[in-house]
């Protein structure tokens, strides 16, 4: 279990160490970095991007490049228990990442959005994002000097709280998500334009919020 919890834990730290986990064509190390880097670089560029339409092309450019290690480490299924965990925290990341980019791509089509309100609504996504990326860094407990003296429930509980904020995390991000849209559909309403935005958000089946 140790063995297992410590590989990708240092995946997830960026740390230089050569290792074989139980990934049998993608390594876990180049993968799980490039989704938290992807994560932070996305912070970094809607933190010092003024234009909010400059501000989303970058952003959407920096998520496009950082997906295919998402969706490849989402793709990986043969993990024993303790190290899907670990796996499953980080694809939380990348969840927050994909809610952000896909439903404010929407937003930004949206009449019923002003500009500042959209300026508003992307530094909330990217606050939200930032701290979801930071989350991930308290896994380094597990891995650093103290770590390794931890016993294998020591580190469970860890990796535990973590995976549960994330997780409670990303419910928070779509609950933004559905706050947000819901001001628009109100407006829409007022303005007799409520088909546009049922239209504008998914299908009766695929709407979220």
């Amino acid at each position: 279990m140790k063995k297992a919890i410590f590989i990708m834990t240092v995946a997830l730290m960026g740390l230089t160490s050569q290792v074989r986990a139980q990934f049998v064509v993608t390594d876990p190390a180049n993968i799980a970095t490039s989704i938290v880097n992807s994560a932070n670089q996305i912070v970094q560029t809607s933190s010092t991007v003024s234009n909010v339409i400059k501000n989303f092309n970058e952003v959407k450019k920096v998520y496009e490049q950082g997906k295919e290690y998402y969706d490849k480490l989402k793709a990986v299924h043969d993990l024993i228990k303790d190290a899907k965990k670990v796996r499953d925290a980080i694809l939380l990341v990348g969840e927050i990442g994909d809610i952000y980019v896909n439903s404010f791509q929407k937003m930004l089509s949206d009449p019923h959005f002003r500009y500042e309100e959209l300026t508003a609504i992307s530094n909330g996504y990217t606050m939200l994002l930032g701290e979801s990326a930071d989350m991930i860094k308290e896994l380094k407990d597990v891995v650093n000097i103290n770590g390794l003296s931890m016993t294998d429930h020591e580190r469970m509980d860890i990796i535990n709280q973590v995976y549960d904020r994330l997780r409670n995390h990303r419910n928070l991000v779509n609950y933004y998500t559905r706050k947000n849209i819901s001001i628009s559909y109100l407006r829409a309403q007022k303005a007799g334009d409520t088909d546009r935005v049922m239209a504008l958000y998914g299908t009766a089946e695929e709407r979220y919020w």
